[in-house]
């Protein structure tokens, strides 16, 4: 059974940097991608970056130059580093990953910013 379980999340205050992770088990096949989303309060989730298994990466315009989003398939982990926090960061952040037409999700970990 596939599994992805996200570590990394925290309380930081405005301007700080966190790095997220994304451990996967259960399988010995790559990801075509693996993204990571966030879900804010009250809010509907929403694509934070992307990256495939060639390297290929994709951000959303908020977080563009302050989140980087990188992957190492041996380990099969996909990370977050994210720079300059704002409180609009805020948000539980979610791992997802696809091998061919099947999509999983971690659980999520819980990213707090404080003004």
């Amino acid at each position: 059974q596939v599994r992805l379980v996200e570590s990394g999340g925290d309380l930081v205050q405005a301007g700080g940097s966190l790095r997220l992770s994304c451990a996967a088990s259960g399988t010995n096949s790559v990801f075509n991608t693996m993204d990571w989303y966030r879900q804010p309060p009250g809010k509907q989730r929403e694509l934070v970056a992307a990256i495939t298994s060639g390297g290929l990466t994709n951000y959303a315009d908020s977080v563009k130059g302050r989140f980087t989003i990188s992957r190492d398939n041996a380990k099969k982990t996909v990370y977050l580093q994210m720079t300059s926090l704002t409180p609009e960061d805020t948000a539980v952040y979610l791992c997802g990953a696809s091998i061919g037409a099947r999509w999983y999700w971690g659980q999520g970990t819980q990213v707090t910013v404080s003004a």
